[in-house]
């Protein structure tokens, strides 16, 4: 959704709640003129009789307020109403009126606006319009949300890749994988030779020599000691070593699959299968079960092999009678085994699943804790978690009467086995065809291979998984992008002139392909000159800005820049003439200066520091703690919006860009910083195409074209002047007119 769409349903939201107190942080903040006159009127209404506190730029918003609190670094300079405050005219108030009038006093005069507006009787109202904001935010907008949408969205059946790919990638570390499997193959032999060694020691309590009774023991313990000596220096070979192919693995898929994300086209993460939060836990999980596959469970399954060809082979040349009969029973017993194990696994998974609709009510509530407070809702998520719990409980009961039979059955078929297996061991030996010790020794010998085979087999559903991973790794490395960013063949512009022409675009999102955003659209932006683009919420302004920077391919028609198609471009060194501030600026965690230059190779500190006074960001940044050097946290949340947008002002202007994108560059600023940084912005946009996307009319006026947009179709297209010309049949003008309304109503 767009800022004003969203915006407008927390509107909708608060206004439902019919609430005793309504705290209003710029409302309005996010909304065309149009629909800020309407919703600003539903607010007036719902603000009738009741507590409201009004935080605004826009101070057209609060004229009708009982008080008005005007703040200066963090302290109140002025109280009173409206009528009081403009009284004076040397006043802070007043000056921040007179800086919000339109800029033209001539033209102010030519706009004659019907209707009147009817004064609004607020109860109690104090309003407090901020200069400079300092103080820090918390952002709840995590990624919460896309984790939902990732846990949500049901998994493609991708086609497996095969297990010599996967081991290719770890081919750099061959002398691993050699040492590791040579380990893996000698500890396999550890276990029969350990049964061999236990079934000569209890056969040795059978003989009547004393002597030869002690001869043996000792000849067992120092085998038994020798044994644990070579476990533990295999263990270390066979661990280490394939635990670094894992590792190193890990690290080189995460690089190969990021390095592949990174290149992708904006479409592709627009769909929910690809949002933040399904991407992360592919990149933390998928990588990891990867490394599982090919460390642990390759020494398992080396080591599993290993242990069976060694175990029958000497179980068959002990007492190959005995051995032949356990060989062709041991089945039954591995598969009593192996379903104990997967019951037990299946009912902890039904059990997480179960428990996953309240965990992520949980997590919600939690992560959204200051709505919920707001909204005094903790009754109703206590309730709604503990209807979530139902269904857990209820699965839970039901999985106990399966787990009685499930694991009842296979156990008793177990102990019917081994009771099968002793009665012939006895025949065999009343028989004289075997001795004690051969029974022992075979016995042991062929017991534990079972369990090793057991466990073996219970690798099979961390292989299941373990296969969907690398299908779904390889499903990233192979895809290719629809928009290469780095295509070797691309034109790489070193200076550009900034002719941009959109002709005859059919496009809409590849997430809504249902939505028609253009049909037939056709702009042509003229070098070196500003062209501003306005309308209402959902015209495709800020669609205009994605074509421009090849975000998404138009369904037809083509974009050109110096009247070369935009995809005959090498995108990395197109958009290095681009510059762009949007409407939601990114910062990233990391520093201020960091954050500033970033994408830029080579930055002088006077050339940061020049960029910063340009964006009105420079004192505020000196009067932090650590100046640029203070880290903004993660997505800035560190500092306010204003803050951070100036920060992202800085950031296009130390690029200088052929190419300057505005998207409601300075819709988070205070009055006053927005006369500034509108100030710098205006002699940045000398000399350079310039495309500017904004609701606040006052800021483009003096751009070369304003163009006019309605339902993706360009209705007005002219200068300020001339389409003011038009009166009131312009849409242009009405635009105007309602701004101007506002404006006229601070200074009455």
């Amino acid at each position: 959704m767009s800022g004003g769409q969203k915006q407008r349903i927390a509107i909708a939201r608060a206004i439902l709640k019919s609430p005793k107190i309504l705290l209003l942080d710029e409302a309005t903040s996010a909304l065309d003129t149009e629909s800020e006159r309407i919703v600003q009127e539903a607010l007036d209404m719902a603000s009738m009789g009741r507590t409201t506190i009004i935080i605004a730029h826009r101070l057209s918003t609060i004229r009708n307020a009982d008080i008005i609190v005007v703040m200066q670094s963090g302290e109140v300079m002025e109280l009173g109403p409206h009528d009081e405050l403009i009284a004076n005219e040397n006043g802070l108030y007043s000056s921040l009126v007179r800086l919000q009038q339109t800029r033209d006093s001539n033209e102010i005069d030519q706009i004659c606006v019907t209707g009147s507006t009817s004064a609004v009787e607020q109860s109690n109202i104090h309003i407090m319009t901020r200069r400079f904001s300092t103080v820090s935010r918390s952002s709840s907008a995590r990624s919460l949300g896309d984790a939902r949408d990732a846990d949500n969205t049901k998994k493609q059946k991708l086609p497996v890749p095969s297990f010599r790919r996967l081991l290719m990638l770890n081919a750099p570390e061959w002398k691993q994988s050699l040492m590791g499997g040579f380990s893996a193959i000698l500890f396999g032999g550890i276990q029969p030779t350990y049964s061999y060694t236990l079934g000569s020691m209890i056969s040795a309590y059978f003989l009547t020599d004393h002597a030869e009774i002690k001869d043996k023991t000792r000849t067992n313990a120092l085998i038994f000691l020798g044994l644990a000596v070579l476990s533990f220096f295999l263990n270390i070979g066979q661990h280490y070593n394939f635990g670094a192919m894992g590792e190193y693995l890990t690290k080189r898929i995460k690089e190969q699959m990021l390095a592949k994300i990174l290149t992708f086209e904006i479409g592709w993460f627009d769909h929910d299968k690809n949002s933040s939060g399904a991407l992360c836990s592919q990149l933390a999980k998928d990588a990891n079960i990867v490394r599982s596959l090919v460390g642990d469970q390759m020494a398992l399954m080396i080591e599993t092999i290993s242990t069976i060809l060694i175990g029958y082979t000497m179980g068959l040349i002990i007492a190959w009678r005995l051995a032949l009969f356990m060989i062709v029973m041991q089945p039954p017993i591995i598969v009593c085994f192996y379903v104990r194990r997967v019951l037990f696994k299946s009912m902890s998974e039904k059990s997480k699943y179960a428990q996953a609709k309240s965990s992520k009510l949980a997590a919600e509530a939690v992560s959204n804790l200051q709505t919920v407070t707001a909204f005094s809702s903790q009754e109703r998520i206590l309730r709604l978690f503990n209807q979530a719990q139902d269904g857990a409980r209820k699965e839970s009961i039901r999985q106990s009467w399966f787990a009685g039979l499930g694991l009842g059955t296979p156990m008793s078929l177990m102990i019917c086995t081994w009771a099968l297996e002793l009665w012939y061991c006895g025949r065999l030996v009343a028989d004289h065809q075997i001795t004690n010790t051969e029974l022992f020794q075979t016995f042991y010998i062929l017991i534990n291979t079972c369990r090793v085979t057991e466990e073996a087999g219970s690798m099979t559903t961390d292989l299941a998984k373990g296969a969907d991973a690398v299908a779904s790794v390889f499903s990233i490395l192979d895809r290719e992008t629809e928009i290469d960013p780095n295509n070797p063949h691309g034109y790489k512009p070193e200076k550009l002139k900034g002719e941009v022409d959109i002709r005859g675009v059919d496009f809409s999102y590849p997430s809504r392909p249902d939505v028609i955003i253009f049909k037939g659209f056709t702009l042509s932006i003229q070098p070196g000159k500003s062209t501003a683009i306005v309308g209402k919420s959902g015209s495709g302004k800020s669609t205009i800005i994605g074509l421009i920077e090849r975000f998404y391919d138009p369904i037809r028609g083509s974009v050109k820049i110096d009247g070369r198609d935009i995809k005959a471009y090498n995108l990395r060194y197109l958009r290095r003439h681009i510059g762009l501030v949007s409407q939601e600026p990114t910062l990233f965690a990391g520093t201020i200066r960091e954050n500033i230059v970033y994408g830029i190779d080579i930055a002088s500190e006077v050339e940061i520091e020049d960029a910063a006074r340009s964006a009105n960001a420079h004192d505020f940044i000196s009067n932090l703690k650590d100046g640029y050097d203070t880290l903004c946290g993660e997505r800035g949340v560190q500092l306010s919006g204003g803050q951070k947008q100036r920060i992202a002002i800085a950031r296009a202007i130390l690029k200088n860009p052929a190419i300057l994108l505005l998207d409601e560059a300075t819709s988070a600023l205070d009055s006053q910083s927005e006369k500034v940084v509108q100030e710098a912005l205006d002699r940045v946009m000398v000399g350079r195409t310039s495309v500017v996307v904004a609701h606040r009319l006052s800021i483009i006026q003096k751009c070369d074209l304003i163009t006019v947009l309605e339902k993706g179709t360009i209705v007005e297209k002219g200068t300020h002047t001339s389409l003011m010309t038009k009166g009131f049949s312009g849409t242009y003008f009405s635009l105007v007119s309602l701004q101007q309304a506002g404006n006229q109503q601070v200074q009455l």
